[in-house]
C-alpha cells in the first residue's frame, strides 16, 4: 500500500500556520514514516483545509472550525492508514 500524502492549506492573512505546522507535527509524531509527506500549503481568503492524497477530509467553514488532535489523526488514519491502531484514541477505547 503506497504511503498516503497530506495537505494541510492555512490562510495566510489569518496567522493560521503556527496551527496548521502543530497539526502537522502531530501527525508526524503519530504516523512516522507511514506518512510518505504532510505538506503545509498557504492560502488566503480563511482558507483550511485538510486532504490526503487529494480527497479532502476537513475543511474549516464546511466542518466548523478546527479538528481536535484526536479527531484530525482518526480522519488521517482513516483516509490513509486504515489498519493502522491509534490506540487510546479510538472511540470506545480507555
Amino acid at each position: 500500500m503506497p504511503q498516503p500524502h497530506v495537505a494541510i492549506t492555512y490562510c495566510t492573512q489569518c496567522n493560521w500556520l503556527l496551527r496548521a505546522s502543530w497539526m502537522a507535527s502531530e501527525l508526524l509524531n503519530t504516523f512516522g514514516t507511514e506518512l510518505g509527506s504532510v505538506a503545509l500549503v498557504p492560502g488566503t481568503g480563511g482558507v483550511f483545509h485538510i486532504e490526503v492524497d487529494g480527497r479532502q477530509i476537513w475543511e474549516r467553514k464546511r466542518d466548523g472550525g478546527f479538528p481536535d488532535v484526536v479527531t484530525l489523526k482518526r480522519l488521517v488514519r482513516d483516509a490513509g492508514l486504515p489498519d493502522w491502531d491509534l490506540g487510546h484514541a479510538e472511540p470506545g477505547r480507555h
